[in-house]
């Protein structure tokens, strides 16, 4: 089995990644740079060089391709081996990776919540269909509803109508008050300001509704049609897809199995984006939900610290707290809705891995008894899609992580770390 060395390893290649691993980079010191996918810029640039959205993304993925960075895709862990290397695995095997820091930057996902019809082909996350289109996925003249809630829920519609998409709604959860307090705030954030004004005119013709959720989808073998409350009425959309979020999630898993102290989902860091756990850092979505600038100088921040660098890494203090702040409006003012928790019918699918119904899991008492008497969560995406559901729905949190963290091969899965420590002394 081959086995690599870094002085510094990051773990995520989107925006905290690469901020990570080029401030790193920056000291001479060695630097792994690992993402499961096969190019830099995660969800958001995603894609890499050739296809970033625009010069800040160009210039962070150009300076992916410092000599000191050692790139690691298609890539994806599959275990902690203690605090100072873990457990790989690349399409030409199993691989060990040591190191005398990590730094995790492992993002976020997509929040879905359940209603009657959520599963049916053709409903999608807006991130993920974002993604799938970015990837090929033809939506010239198809007829699509957005809906959730958060800013994302307009990036994407702007995106597939750019690609031929007929945007027939924007439903977002928010009601218009809170839309107004956010938006009276905006002009104090000037990017994201520009940013608002630009995605205003790309749907300058496509109806938006405030107040608005989706109730339910219609379809025999894939989606056919939407309804969606608007107000005090309901009303249905024929329609081809549906892109629905409700928010991110952290994808903290890696850090509690690394024994990272987590607060409310997200991973407990202090001001040099160190975690409970000596010699781990986090930073980006994974530490809470702040977007690209929070990521890009949390990154910074640890990147500069994990060198020992530590007053330059302060230098991105202030750009931190100005982007938390941001990121403080946007949690305030696009909270979900207490009507949200109430979609689901008892028939309604929760776990759609192991097929279990809201009405079944809303009989026990918490994420551990919903797993033991109704196998809830233990599917493929253990639980990644079901368990922040039913945080949101019931308040349960979930158990302790036990490895594997990602799908991965039997001849990985049969590495015990005995195994291991015998093959590196052969």
């Amino acid at each position: 089995m081959k086995t690599l060395s870094f002085a510094v390893l990051v773990v995520g290649a989107g925006p905290a990644g690469l901020a990570a691993a080029t401030s790193a980079a920056r000291g001479n010191f060695s630097v792994g740079l690992l993402d499961e996918n096969p190019a830099p810029g995660g969800q958001i640039w995603r894609g890499g060089r050739t296809h970033a959205p625009g010069k800040q993304a160009r210039v962070w993925l150009s300076l992916a391709e410092l000599p000191e960075v050692t790139p690691l895709y298609r890539t994806k862990v599959v275990a902690p081996l203690g605090t100072r290397a873990l457990l790989a695995e690349r399409p030409d095997g199993p691989v060990l990776i040591e190191f005398e820091r990590l730094i995790l930057a492992t993002g976020a996902r997509e929040r879905f919540l359940p209603f009657p019809g959520w599963t049916l082909p053709g409903v999608m996350g807006a991130g993920g269909l974002q993604a799938l289109v970015k990837g090929g996925l033809p939506v010239e003249g198809k007829r699509i509803v957005v809906a959730g809630s958060g800013p994302l829920l307009l990036a994407v519609a702007a995106f597939l109508k750019s690609k031929g998409a007929h945007v027939l709604l924007v439903a977002e959860q928010t009601p218009w008050h809170r839309l107004g307090a956010f938006a009276l705030q905006l002009p104090r954030y000037g990017r994201q300001f520009r940013q608002a004004g630009q995605l205003g005119l790309h749907l300058y013709n496509v109806p938006f509704h405030a107040d608005s959720w989706v109730t339910q989808a219609h379809g025999d073998k894939r989606l056919m049609a939407v309804s969606v409350r608007m107000g005090g009425r309901v009303k249905t959309l024929d329609c081809d897809y549906l892109a629905c979020g409700f928010g991110l999630v952290p994808n903290s898993e890696l850090a509690a199995a690394f024994g990272c102290e987590l607060f409310e989902g997200s991973v407990r860091v202090d001001a040099w984006q160190r975690t409970s756990v000596e010699g781990i850092y986090c930073v980006g979505e994974a530490t809470g939900i702040g977007g690209v600038d929070v990521s890009l100088a949390e990154g910074q921040i640890a990147g500069y610290a994990a060198i020992g660098q530590l007053e330059r890494a302060r230098t991105y203090f202030p750009a931190r707290e100005k982007a938390a702040r941001f990121a403080a409006l946007l949690a305030r003012n696009f909270a979900l809705r207490d009507e949200l928790r109430h979609l689901a019918t008892d028939e309604t699918l929760l776990c759609r891995c192991e097929d279990v119904p809201y009405g079944e899991a809303k009989q026990q008492a918490s994420w551990r008894s919903a797993r033991l008497q109704t196998r809830c969560g233990m599917g493929p995406c253990q639980g990644r899609v079901c368990g922040a559901a039913a945080s949101f729905l019931f308040g349960w949190t979930p158990d302790s992580v036990r490895p594997p963290v990602s799908v991965a091969r039997v001849e990985t899965l049969a590495l015990t770390p005995e195994t291991i420590m015998r093959r590196r002394t052969q």
